[in-house]
């Protein structure tokens, strides 16, 4: 087995380029990589596409990220939440491009993406705006939209405990698309809390198999995004 811890972030992200697609894990702030995307900032890729369930929060992580100007796109379910200003702004402005995915459709891409299944039928969004020049087909006398799977070049990632192998642990929400992205994409980079010996976490509550994982990176304090955006923080100062 190989071990795959790195340095810092900034190791972590280095060869993330221009023009590529990454998934980021997060359920509004619950497992959002916030010093994995800072990096990623630092990097300056631009060009990016960017798949997650919503568009960040603030003027930090994600949100930091589109502020920044490196994400062309954006593929989500909830681009406009409570705290979000700077996606709305820019997409209202022409600046940013949206792909937007009911959330149960938005997972089931992603895990077809990293089960080998290229496509799919859901009967979600058939007579909507949405379903718009998708092909559509009639199972049983009820129509349903076909879908295609997603990948991606990189999956940023938070989980709670790792081992030196990358086997991942989650803490209750903080997991939600985070094992299917692992395993939709190409390279995937975990940020986590809690880096252990291989052999220290109990085969039976490992969530992600370290086979999914490429880059461990341990950060035993982070940023928690709630906080950063009361503190009306922005990334960079």
């Amino acid at each position: 087995m190989i071990d795959k811890q790195v340095e810092s972030p900034s190791t972590a992200v280095a060869d993330i380029s221009d023009g590529s697609t990454v998934m980021v894990g997060g359920f509004g702030e619950a497992g959002s990589p916030i010093e994995l995307l800072h990096a990623l900032i630092d990097k300056g890729a631009m060009n990016l596409t960017v798949i997650n369930n919503n568009t960040g929060s603030g003027h930090v992580g994600l949100a930091a990220l589109i502020e920044n100007k490196q994400v062309s796109k954006m593929i989500c379910s909830f681009p406009r939440t409570a705290n979000s200003t700077v996606f709305p702004d820019l997409y209202r402005a022409g600046l940013i491009e949206l792909e937007l995915v009911p959330q149960g459709t938005l997972a089931e891409r992603i895990r077809a993406g990293g089960s080998g299944i290229p496509a799919f039928y859901t009967a979600t969004t058939v007579g909507t705006p949405l379903a718009e020049g998708k092909e559509i087909r009639t199972f049983d006398g009820r129509d349903y939209v076909m879908e295609y799977s997603l990948k991606a070049d990189f999956a940023l990632l938070k989980s709670y405990q790792a081992d030196s192998y990358g086997n991942l642990t989650f803490n209750k929400t903080a997991r939600n698309f985070a094992p299917i992205m692992a395993m939709a994409a190409t390279t995937t980079i975990v940020q986590t809390q809690r880096l252990v010996k291989a052999g220290d976490i109990n085969p039976e509550v490992v969530i992600t198999p370290g086979i999914f994982v490429d880059r461990i990176v341990e950060v035993k304090n982070p940023a928690q995004e709630s906080k950063l955006v009361a503190a009306a923080v922005s990334y960079p100062s």
